[in-house]
């Protein structure tokens, strides 16, 4: 980015998009260095007190919230996958959510379609969106794009977003999303929780330690609800 990015934390709000167990299981392949990463952002955001709330796919029995009209769904009805209550719906342990974390469960793509995440962020106050989600083609695209409309601001974490088509997963990081948000790797959004003067003070020495030096290393604990 041409200028140093800052953001309020009393304004920002990790939104972490169907990293459920199920979603997780489909992209193997990166699944397991994108649960790292997430998980160290993760333990920033709960030493700095930023917001953490989660998406979750999750549908009843019968698959009532979904049509056949719309094949990007069809196929988790014809699955038989994803039903509220079943273990792959769940979100994955790695990242589970902490105690006072929140969890908005979603039957469409984006994040906001159908769901009550809008009111939740108005509530809080929320201007800034720190992101990333399964898949990037998905709810990743979805959720960006309104949100853009909604006037959010925006940093898609590209190192924590996962996607089965490689190429689709280099384009819209590369070329379509960078227009709506700041385009970062996990990397570069750590020391930020350092660099604003706001977030210093909310740091444990060794989390202000680590940002300012590397992300490397496994995650803290967190604790779980």
């Amino acid at each position: 980015m041409a200028e140093p990015i800052a953001v309020n934390p009393d304004r920002c709000a990790l939104l972490i998009m169907d990293y459920q167990i199920g979603m997780v299981s489909m992209h193997a392949r990166e699944g397991g260095a994108a649960l790292r990463k997430a998980a160290e952002l993760l333990a920033v955001a709960q030493q700095v007190g930023i917001p953490v709330i989660y998406t979750q796919a999750g549908f009843r029995q019968g698959y009532p919230e979904i049509s056949d009209r719309v094949p990007m769904l069809s196929w988790v009805k014809h699955s038989g996958r994803f039903l509220l209550g079943d273990p792959d719906t769940n979100i994955h342990p790695t990242v589970a959510p902490a105690s006072g974390d929140l969890t908005v469960v979603k039957s469409r793509i984006s994040a906001f379609a159908g769901s009550d995440l809008e009111t939740i962020l108005r509530a809080k106050n929320i201007e800034t969106l720190i992101l990333f989600g399964i898949s990037t083609g998905a709810v990743v695209l979805s959720t960006v794009r309104h949100a853009a409309d909604a006037d959010y601001r925006m940093i898609v974490v590209k190192d924590c977003c996962l996607d089965n088509d490689d190429e689709m997963h280099r384009c819209l990081i590369e070329r379509i999303l960078p227009p709506y948000a700041a385009v970062l790797a996990s990397s570069e959004i750590l020391p930020l929780c350092v660099r604003h003067e706001n977030w210093l003070g909310r740091l444990s020495p060794s989390f202000s330690d680590r940002t300012k030096t590397s992300s490397g290393g496994s995650a803290p604990k967190r604790a779980r609800s």
